[in-house]
């Protein structure tokens, strides 16, 4: 079903030293999300690990990381907040399934359909949504439970702490690459936090992470119609942002790694992942674009970087959680602010002038929709916008060149697609009072889209017939005889004439 993908024992080094790096950065953001989503830390670190470890082994793309998100934590809230965790464990399990049957329908190619300016926008909001995530750990507690901006002494202590781990990240690299930057940054900044006894936040204090293994639990919940009524709307919206954003990402990683994923198989893991998940009481999730684009970075390719960053993610809640509450969340930050700065696609702004005013506008809009709302709404916007843009200008495409022929038939050579879009254009340039008795339409270097193309050359049929003139239509490609043989009685069969190849006439006949 699977392999590690490593070969020698530097291979094997190097995707342990990616997973530890990734863990260590999954613990905060899991804690983070469980939080939005309304529920226990440990529902948001045992999804973490469930689900990266299981999407690591059935998935289509070795070297991605998934675990607990925000995009679905967001969607997740109100289930959480009317009905309790119970229907959200049900909920993620019914994701799951849902997931699986995308897979086995192959529908993880139509993921080929998203524009490349919705790709740059996708990656450009999501890098600001990963800036502005760390914000807020740029705040202290205060009385009353409310939290304050840092300022002072404790600003510049966590400002340059982080600026101490990015320049490890940037500068390591060029001495050694033995250990992975980020995970040397994060050691040699929490020695010196902890060695100065230094007054910083760390990841203790957005919650302890300590816990035992995740045990197996049906969710307590009414096994009726009325509960599938309940979980089955929030499953269809976390099946899609789930599938969205590890689509994505996937293709992203492709990108950056000069290889190929199979979003199929990728699919139905998410979907193995997701069901499993909600089975031992976790919130489900999908790939991470930032923990992947750490792991790539760190040199993790193969299946082992994923599973291994899930089983240390695991053995921290174990074993380690006291040795990980004490990391700076500092340094953490700065493994993601790096990760900001990688993932930003920084060529977008200089070829915005370059590019057409409306991949421009997509690619902004994209970016917007990302930061305010949720991914999944921002690539169906972006796609829609593309599409209507596409058949708008395709729309004022269609023209014809009109002459007459020797045997006094006017010829109209139409060019262009006929569908949906053109069809007010087309019936535009026929003269119907001024035309001859006989009028043929060549389709050589055009072809019939769809019904609204039938139904506008059927009209156009109709107005030629009522003015007592014939209509042919000549040179029809397969594929529009084919539409319009299926169309049956919605075209008038005697204005269908082919005199070279005579298909039109056999095949209504």
């Amino acid at each position: 079903m699977f392999q590690l993908g490593c070969s020698n024992r530097a291979c094997f080094q190097n995707e342990l030293l990616s997973g530890l790096t990734v863990a260590l950065a999954l613990v905060p953001e899991a804690v983070a999300f469980a939080f939005v989503a309304g529920v226990d830390p440990l529902v948001g670190l045992y999804a973490a690990f469930m689900v990266g470890l299981l999407a690591s082994i059935f998935g289509g793309r070795p070297g991605m990381i998934s675990g607990a998100t925000g995009a679905m934590a967001v969607v997740m809230v109100a289930l959480v907040a009317q009905h309790g965790v119970e229907y959200l464990f049900a909920a993620v399990v019914l994701t799951g399934l849902i997931q699986i049957s995308a897979g086995l329908l192959k529908l993880g190619k139509y993921i080929r359909m998203v524009p490349y300016p919705v790709m740059l926008g996708f990656v450009n909001g999501l890098a600001i949504v990963i800036f502005l995530a760390q914000i807020q750990h740029f705040q202290i507690p205060a009385e009353g439970g409310i939290k304050q901006w840092m300022s002072g002494e404790a600003l510049w202590l966590f400002s340059g702490l982080i600026l101490l781990t990015m320049a490890i990240i940037h500068y390591l690299p060029r001495f050694t690459k033995i250990i992975p930057s980020s995970l040397a940054a994060i050691i040699t900044v929490s020695l010196i936090v902890i060695g100065f006894n230094l007054d910083t936040n760390t990841v203790g204090d957005l919650a302890s992470i300590e816990g035992g293994l995740p045990s197996f639990h049906i969710p307590s919940v009414p096994l009726n119609l009325d509960t599938l009524m309940i979980i089955l709307p929030y499953a269809f919206i976390l099946a899609a942002v789930g599938l969205i954003e590890s689509l994505l990402t996937l293709t992203l990683i492709d990108d950056v790694t000069n290889t190929r994923g199979r979003g199929n198989r990728e699919c139905i893991g998410q979907g193995i992942a997701n069901t499993a998940t909600g089975m031992f009481g976790g919130m489900g999730g999908c790939a991470m674009i930032g923990q992947s684009m750490i792991n790539v970075n760190s040199g993790g390719r193969q299946r082992l970087s994923g599973i291994s960053a899930a089983l240390f993610l695991l053995a921290f809640i174990l074993f380690a959680s006291d040795l990980i509450e004490s990391i700076p969340m500092a340094a953490l930050v700065g493994v993601m602010f790096i990760v900001v700065i990688g993932t930003f696609e920084w060529s977008s702004l200089r070829i915005m002038g370059k590019i057409p005013r409306m991949d421009a506008f997509v690619l902004i809009l994209v970016s917007a929709v990302t930061v305010f709302t949720d991914l999944a709404v921002a690539v169906v916007v972006g796609v829609i916008v593309s599409a209507l843009a596409f058949a708008w200008e395709h729309a004022k495409h269609i023209n014809v060149k009109a002459y007459v022929a020797d045997n006094g038939s006017k010829v109209y050579e139409l060019n262009g697609v006929l569908f949906f879009g053109s069809v007010k254009n087309f019936i535009e340039l026929f003269t119907i009072d001024d035309d001859p008795d006989d009028i043929v339409i060549e389709f050589q270097n055009s072809r019939v889209a769809d019904h609204s193309a039938i139904e506008a050359i059927d009209n156009l049929a109709e107005k030629y017939l009522d003015a007592g003139k014939t209509l042919h239509l000549r040179h029809l490609s397969a594929e529009c005889q084919d539409l319009l043989t299926k169309a049956g009685d919605l075209v008038e069969v005697n204005v269908l004439e082919d005199p070279r190849y005579h298909v039109a006439d056999d095949k209504l006949a």
